[in-house]
Protein backbone atom coordinates (compact mmCIF):
# COMPACT_ATOMS: atom_id res chain seq x y z
CA UNK A 1 0.00 0.00 0.00
CA UNK A 2 1.29 3.81 -0.79
CA UNK A 3 2.18 6.04 1.90
CA UNK A 4 -0.75 8.71 2.41
CA UNK A 5 0.02 12.19 0.55
CA UNK A 6 0.40 15.07 2.71
CA UNK A 7 0.23 18.40 1.94
CA UNK A 8 2.45 21.49 3.71
CA UNK A 9 0.31 24.06 5.44
CA UNK A 10 2.33 27.37 6.78
CA UNK A 11 2.10 27.24 10.50
CA UNK A 12 1.11 30.96 10.44
CA UNK A 13 -1.40 30.53 7.90
CA UNK A 14 -2.88 27.37 10.27
CA UNK A 15 -2.86 29.62 13.22
CA UNK A 16 -4.59 32.42 11.74
CA UNK A 17 -7.56 30.41 10.49
CA UNK A 18 -7.54 28.71 13.84
CA UNK A 19 -7.56 31.41 15.63
CA UNK A 20 -10.41 32.97 13.74
CA UNK A 21 -12.96 29.87 13.73
CA UNK A 22 -11.85 30.15 18.03
CA UNK A 23 -12.44 34.22 18.25
CA UNK A 24 -16.07 33.78 15.88
CA UNK A 25 -17.30 31.37 19.22
CA UNK A 26 -16.72 33.81 21.29
CA UNK A 27 -13.59 32.98 22.52
CA UNK A 28 -11.20 35.63 23.53
CA UNK A 29 -8.00 36.28 21.26
CA UNK A 30 -5.26 35.12 24.03
CA UNK A 31 -7.68 31.73 24.53
CA UNK A 32 -7.82 31.18 20.57
CA UNK A 33 -3.96 32.61 20.04
CA UNK A 34 -3.95 29.40 22.63
CA UNK A 35 -6.08 27.03 20.67
CA UNK A 36 -3.86 27.48 17.52
CA UNK A 37 -0.60 27.32 19.28
CA UNK A 38 -1.41 24.14 20.79
CA UNK A 39 -3.33 22.53 17.35
CA UNK A 40 0.25 23.27 15.56
CA UNK A 41 2.12 21.49 18.43
CA UNK A 42 0.00 18.85 17.73
CA UNK A 43 0.23 18.57 13.99
CA UNK A 44 4.27 19.33 14.16
CA UNK A 45 4.57 16.00 15.58
CA UNK A 46 1.56 14.17 13.68
CA UNK A 47 -0.83 13.92 16.63
CA UNK A 48 -3.92 13.48 14.18
CA UNK A 49 -6.03 12.53 16.50
CA UNK A 50 -5.89 16.06 18.81
CA UNK A 51 -5.30 18.41 15.86
CA UNK A 52 -7.27 21.56 15.49
CA UNK A 53 -9.91 19.64 13.65
CA UNK A 54 -10.27 17.17 16.45
CA UNK A 55 -10.07 20.53 18.79
CA UNK A 56 -12.73 22.30 16.70
CA UNK A 57 -14.87 18.89 17.12
CA UNK A 58 -14.68 18.65 20.82
CA UNK A 59 -16.11 22.54 21.45
CA UNK A 60 -19.37 21.96 18.91
CA UNK A 61 -19.73 18.98 20.48
CA UNK A 62 -19.18 19.52 24.27
CA UNK A 63 -17.78 23.17 24.40
CA UNK A 64 -18.95 26.39 23.45
CA UNK A 65 -22.06 24.85 20.95
CA UNK A 66 -23.11 23.26 24.28
CA UNK A 67 -22.04 25.20 27.82
CA UNK A 68 -19.75 22.94 28.63
CA UNK A 69 -17.19 25.59 28.00
CA UNK A 70 -17.15 29.37 28.78
CA UNK A 71 -15.47 31.65 26.70
CA UNK A 72 -13.26 34.19 28.73
CA UNK A 73 -14.04 32.05 31.74
CA UNK A 74 -11.61 33.95 34.82
CA UNK A 75 -9.34 30.80 36.90
CA UNK A 76 -10.06 30.95 39.85
CA UNK A 77 -7.02 30.17 42.35
CA UNK A 78 -7.94 28.40 45.52
CA UNK A 79 -6.59 28.49 49.28
CA UNK A 80 -4.15 25.88 49.85
CA UNK A 81 -2.19 25.27 52.94
CA UNK A 82 0.65 23.36 50.86
CA UNK A 83 3.34 25.40 49.28
CA UNK A 84 4.23 23.28 46.37
CA UNK A 85 0.63 22.61 45.71
CA UNK A 86 -2.02 24.92 44.02
CA UNK A 87 -5.76 24.25 43.60
CA UNK A 88 -7.85 26.09 40.95
CA UNK A 89 -11.34 26.21 39.96
CA UNK A 90 -11.18 26.47 36.30
CA UNK A 91 -14.97 27.64 35.50
CA UNK A 92 -15.08 25.91 32.55
CA UNK A 93 -12.28 27.86 30.97
CA UNK A 94 -10.67 26.94 27.56
CA UNK A 95 -8.67 23.50 27.91
CA UNK A 96 -5.84 24.65 26.28
CA UNK A 97 -5.10 27.17 28.13
CA UNK A 98 -5.43 26.49 31.13
CA UNK A 99 -2.95 23.05 30.39
CA UNK A 100 -0.15 26.02 29.06
CA UNK A 101 -1.09 28.26 32.40
CA UNK A 102 -0.71 24.71 34.72
CA UNK A 103 2.72 24.14 33.12
CA UNK A 104 4.39 27.49 33.63
CA UNK A 105 3.33 27.32 37.18
CA UNK A 106 4.14 23.81 37.62
CA UNK A 107 7.59 25.03 36.52
CA UNK A 108 8.04 27.69 38.68
CA UNK A 109 7.08 26.01 41.49
CA UNK A 110 9.19 23.23 40.75
CA UNK A 111 12.39 25.44 40.52
CA UNK A 112 11.82 26.64 44.34
CA UNK A 113 10.67 23.08 45.86
CA UNK A 114 11.87 20.77 43.47
CA UNK A 115 8.14 19.79 42.99
CA UNK A 116 4.91 21.80 41.72
CA UNK A 117 1.52 20.14 41.69
CA UNK A 118 -1.85 21.76 40.26
CA UNK A 119 -5.11 20.09 40.57
CA UNK A 120 -7.91 21.73 38.48
CA UNK A 121 -11.69 21.31 39.36
CA UNK A 122 -14.21 22.70 36.84
CA UNK A 123 -12.65 22.04 33.34
CA UNK A 124 -12.66 21.73 29.65
CA UNK A 125 -10.73 18.92 27.90
CA UNK A 126 -7.55 20.11 27.14
CA UNK A 127 -6.78 17.14 24.60
CA UNK A 128 -3.23 16.12 23.95
CA UNK A 129 -1.21 15.48 27.24
CA UNK A 130 1.63 14.65 25.40
CA UNK A 131 1.85 18.24 24.74
CA UNK A 132 1.96 19.98 27.57
CA UNK A 133 4.60 17.31 29.20
CA UNK A 134 6.39 17.38 25.73
CA UNK A 135 7.01 20.96 25.98
CA UNK A 136 8.00 20.92 30.24
CA UNK A 137 10.58 18.16 28.71
CA UNK A 138 12.23 20.32 26.20
CA UNK A 139 12.68 22.56 28.86
CA UNK A 140 14.45 20.49 31.18
CA UNK A 141 12.03 19.46 33.76
CA UNK A 142 10.13 15.80 34.17
CA UNK A 143 6.74 16.05 33.77
CA UNK A 144 3.08 14.23 34.01
CA UNK A 145 -0.16 14.68 33.67
CA UNK A 146 -3.70 12.79 33.59
CA UNK A 147 -7.30 13.67 33.11
CA UNK A 148 -10.87 12.47 32.93
CA UNK A 149 -12.48 12.42 29.57
CA UNK A 150 -15.15 14.63 28.11
CA UNK A 151 -17.37 11.67 27.61
CA UNK A 152 -17.59 7.98 29.49
CA UNK A 153 -16.86 5.83 26.21
CA UNK A 154 -14.70 2.87 27.55
CA UNK A 155 -16.64 -0.30 29.01
CA UNK A 156 -14.56 -1.43 31.79
CA UNK A 157 -13.25 -4.81 32.21
CA UNK A 158 -15.46 -7.65 32.22
CA UNK A 159 -18.53 -5.35 31.93
CA UNK A 160 -20.61 -4.46 29.32
CA UNK A 161 -22.25 -0.65 29.80
CA UNK A 162 -19.06 2.84 28.95
CA UNK A 163 -19.21 4.29 32.98
CA UNK A 164 -14.80 5.46 32.02
CA UNK A 165 -13.56 8.12 29.60
CA UNK A 166 -10.56 7.32 27.76
CA UNK A 167 -8.32 8.44 29.95
CA UNK A 168 -5.00 9.31 29.44
CA UNK A 169 -1.74 9.45 30.77
CA UNK A 170 1.34 11.20 29.91
CA UNK A 171 4.84 11.71 31.23
CA UNK A 172 7.59 13.83 29.78
CA UNK A 173 11.58 13.34 30.24
CA UNK A 174 14.32 15.78 29.54
CA UNK A 175 16.12 13.10 27.19
CA UNK A 176 17.13 15.42 24.60
CA UNK A 177 21.34 15.33 25.43
CA UNK A 178 20.74 11.93 26.05
CA UNK A 179 18.47 10.36 22.43
CA UNK A 180 18.29 13.69 20.52
CA UNK A 181 14.21 14.34 21.65
CA UNK A 182 12.32 14.10 25.19
CA UNK A 183 11.16 10.55 26.04
CA UNK A 184 7.00 11.09 25.81
CA UNK A 185 4.83 8.41 27.48
CA UNK A 186 1.48 9.25 26.14
CA UNK A 187 -1.66 6.98 25.97
CA UNK A 188 -4.84 6.47 25.85
CA UNK A 189 -6.13 3.92 28.93
CA UNK A 190 -8.59 2.58 25.67
CA UNK A 191 -7.16 0.83 22.92
CA UNK A 192 -7.63 3.86 20.80
CA UNK A 193 -8.84 7.18 21.33
CA UNK A 194 -12.00 8.14 20.16
CA UNK A 195 -10.04 10.66 18.09
CA UNK A 196 -8.53 8.04 16.45
CA UNK A 197 -11.88 6.48 15.34
CA UNK A 198 -13.25 10.10 13.92
CA UNK A 199 -9.81 9.79 12.02
CA UNK A 200 -10.02 6.48 10.47
CA UNK A 201 -14.00 7.52 9.37
CA UNK A 202 -12.39 10.77 7.56
CA UNK A 203 -9.97 8.36 5.69
CA UNK A 204 -12.52 5.61 5.07
CA UNK A 205 -10.14 3.08 7.37
CA UNK A 206 -11.07 0.50 9.65
CA UNK A 207 -9.94 -0.01 13.15
CA UNK A 208 -7.98 -2.48 15.27
CA UNK A 209 -9.70 -6.09 16.11
CA UNK A 210 -10.97 -6.02 19.72
CA UNK A 211 -11.22 -1.65 19.95
CA UNK A 212 -14.88 -1.01 19.95
CA UNK A 213 -18.01 -2.64 20.05
CA UNK A 214 -20.95 -1.82 18.28
CA UNK A 215 -24.54 -0.95 19.79
CA UNK A 216 -25.42 -4.06 20.45
CA UNK A 217 -22.32 -4.57 22.83
CA UNK A 218 -20.84 -6.33 19.52
CA UNK A 219 -17.04 -5.81 18.63
CA UNK A 220 -16.17 -3.91 15.59
CA UNK A 221 -13.89 -2.84 13.15
CA UNK A 222 -16.43 -0.11 11.72
CA UNK A 223 -15.84 3.05 12.69
CA UNK A 224 -18.68 4.32 11.59
CA UNK A 225 -20.96 1.82 14.39
CA UNK A 226 -18.42 2.27 17.50
CA UNK A 227 -20.60 2.95 20.42
CA UNK A 228 -17.95 2.25 22.71
CA UNK A 229 -14.40 1.55 23.50
CA UNK A 230 -12.40 -1.03 25.26
CA UNK A 231 -10.24 -0.93 27.78
CA UNK A 232 -6.43 -1.76 26.80
CA UNK A 233 -4.83 -4.47 28.44
CA UNK A 234 -7.61 -5.77 29.50
CA UNK A 235 -7.47 -5.62 33.68
CA UNK A 236 -4.67 -3.70 33.36
CA UNK A 237 -5.90 -0.68 31.00
CA UNK A 238 -8.63 -0.48 33.12
CA UNK A 239 -7.28 0.34 36.24
CA UNK A 240 -5.19 2.62 34.97
CA UNK A 241 -8.56 4.30 33.95
CA UNK A 242 -9.80 3.62 36.76
CA UNK A 243 -6.63 5.89 38.30
CA UNK A 244 -8.07 9.04 36.76
CA UNK A 245 -11.68 8.47 38.00
CA UNK A 246 -10.62 8.66 41.41
CA UNK A 247 -7.97 10.96 41.22
CA UNK A 248 -10.99 13.51 39.89
CA UNK A 249 -12.84 12.26 42.45
CA UNK A 250 -10.40 13.20 45.48
CA UNK A 251 -10.29 16.81 43.23
CA UNK A 252 -14.05 17.35 43.24
CA UNK A 253 -15.55 15.75 39.74
CA UNK A 254 -18.77 13.96 39.84
CA UNK A 255 -19.99 10.74 38.31
CA UNK A 256 -18.33 9.54 35.14
CA UNK A 257 -21.65 8.73 33.37
CA UNK A 258 -22.71 12.38 33.59
CA UNK A 259 -19.73 13.71 32.06
CA UNK A 260 -20.54 16.44 29.91
CA UNK A 261 -24.04 15.26 29.90
CA UNK A 262 -25.37 18.47 31.06
CA UNK A 263 -29.28 18.89 32.80
CA UNK A 264 -30.88 20.24 35.48
CA UNK A 265 -29.03 17.89 38.48
CA UNK A 266 -26.83 18.96 41.43
CA UNK A 267 -24.32 16.92 39.69
CA UNK A 268 -20.95 18.06 38.23
CA UNK A 269 -20.54 17.46 34.35
CA UNK A 270 -16.98 18.45 34.10
CA UNK A 271 -13.39 17.08 33.58
CA UNK A 272 -10.66 17.43 36.12
CA UNK A 273 -6.55 17.34 35.39
CA UNK A 274 -4.16 16.73 37.53
CA UNK A 275 -0.20 18.29 36.75
CA UNK A 276 3.25 17.24 38.45
CA UNK A 277 6.63 19.16 37.29
CA UNK A 278 9.53 17.49 38.97
CA UNK A 279 12.83 19.51 38.96
CA UNK A 280 15.44 16.65 37.84
CA UNK A 281 17.62 17.83 40.81
CA UNK A 282 14.91 17.15 43.03
CA UNK A 283 15.86 13.45 41.96
CA UNK A 284 19.28 13.38 41.92
CA UNK A 285 20.92 11.13 44.49
CA UNK A 286 24.89 11.86 43.24
CA UNK A 287 25.47 8.25 43.43
CA UNK A 288 26.38 7.69 39.71
CA UNK A 289 28.49 4.62 38.68
CA UNK A 290 31.99 4.60 36.96
CA UNK A 291 32.09 8.55 37.56
CA UNK A 292 29.22 9.07 35.01
CA UNK A 293 27.09 12.71 35.47
CA UNK A 294 23.61 12.41 35.80
CA UNK A 295 23.20 13.26 31.90
CA UNK A 296 25.71 10.34 31.21
CA UNK A 297 23.43 8.11 33.56
CA UNK A 298 20.74 8.44 31.52
CA UNK A 299 22.50 8.08 28.20
CA UNK A 300 23.42 4.44 29.61
CA UNK A 301 20.84 3.68 31.33
CA UNK A 302 18.53 4.16 27.90
CA UNK A 303 21.66 2.48 25.63
CA UNK A 304 21.43 -0.66 27.66
CA UNK A 305 17.73 -0.92 27.57
CA UNK A 306 17.99 -0.51 23.60
CA UNK A 307 21.52 -2.79 23.36
CA UNK A 308 21.76 -6.66 23.68
CA UNK A 309 19.92 -6.87 19.95
CA UNK A 310 17.27 -4.35 20.56
CA UNK A 311 18.93 -2.07 18.86
CA UNK A 312 15.85 -1.00 16.30
CA UNK A 313 13.43 -0.45 19.01
CA UNK A 314 11.47 2.44 19.38
CA UNK A 315 11.52 4.44 22.22
CA UNK A 316 8.05 6.61 23.41
CA UNK A 317 7.91 10.40 21.90
CA UNK A 318 10.60 8.41 18.90
CA UNK A 319 7.55 8.31 15.80
CA UNK A 320 6.23 12.12 17.53
CA UNK A 321 9.86 13.54 17.28
CA UNK A 322 10.46 12.28 13.59
CA UNK A 323 7.29 14.01 12.45
CA UNK A 324 8.58 17.17 13.98
CA UNK A 325 11.65 16.79 11.70
CA UNK A 326 9.57 16.24 8.87
CA UNK A 327 6.87 19.12 9.04
CA UNK A 328 10.66 21.09 9.26
CA UNK A 329 11.95 20.03 6.26
CA UNK A 330 9.01 21.06 4.51
CA UNK A 331 8.54 24.31 6.17
CA UNK A 332 5.14 23.24 7.56
CA UNK A 333 2.57 21.66 9.21
CA UNK A 334 1.05 17.91 7.51
CA UNK A 335 -2.19 17.47 6.60
CA UNK A 336 -3.67 14.53 4.39
CA UNK A 337 -6.38 16.08 1.90
CA UNK A 338 -9.19 14.96 3.47
CA UNK A 339 -8.21 17.22 6.73
CA UNK A 340 -7.39 20.05 3.91
CA UNK A 341 -11.15 19.29 3.30
CA UNK A 342 -12.28 20.09 6.82
CA UNK A 343 -10.31 22.82 7.25
CA UNK A 344 -12.15 24.31 3.85
CA UNK A 345 -14.78 24.03 6.10
CA UNK A 346 -13.77 25.78 8.64
CA UNK A 347 -12.91 28.51 6.53
CA UNK A 348 -15.68 28.65 5.15
CA UNK A 349 -17.48 29.40 8.69
CA UNK A 350 -15.06 31.76 9.23
CA UNK A 351 -15.77 33.79 5.75
CA UNK A 352 -12.19 32.88 5.18
CA UNK A 353 -10.80 31.60 1.38
CA UNK A 354 -11.05 27.91 1.68
CA UNK A 355 -8.16 25.73 1.28
CA UNK A 356 -7.66 23.10 -1.44
CA UNK A 357 -4.79 20.80 -1.81
CA UNK A 358 -3.87 23.04 -4.95
CA UNK A 359 -2.89 25.94 -2.64
CA UNK A 360 -0.09 23.85 -0.69
CA UNK A 361 2.94 21.76 -1.96
CA UNK A 362 2.78 18.13 -1.64
CA UNK A 363 5.14 16.99 1.21
CA UNK A 364 8.59 14.88 0.95
CA UNK A 365 9.65 12.10 3.21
Amino acid sequence: MSEETFYAVPEDRHNKLVAAAYVRRGYTEEEAADAARFGAHAARHGIRTHNALKALHLDHLFGSGAGGCRPGAQLEKLPSRFAASQIWNANRKLGQSVAYEAVETGIALAERYGIGMISVDNAFHYLWGGGYVMEAAQRGYIAYTNCTAALAEVVPFMGKYPTLGTNPHSWGFPTTDAVGFPIVVDWATSVVAMGRVQQLAREGKKLPPDAAVDSEGNPTENPDKVMALMPFGAHKGYALSLINEIVAAFIGGSLPTVRSRWGDDDEKHTPCFYFQVIHPDALDAGAFAQGRDRSANVKAVISDILGHGNEHCLLPGQIEAGAAARSDRNNGLLFSAAEIAAFAEVARECGEEPWSVEMFPEATA
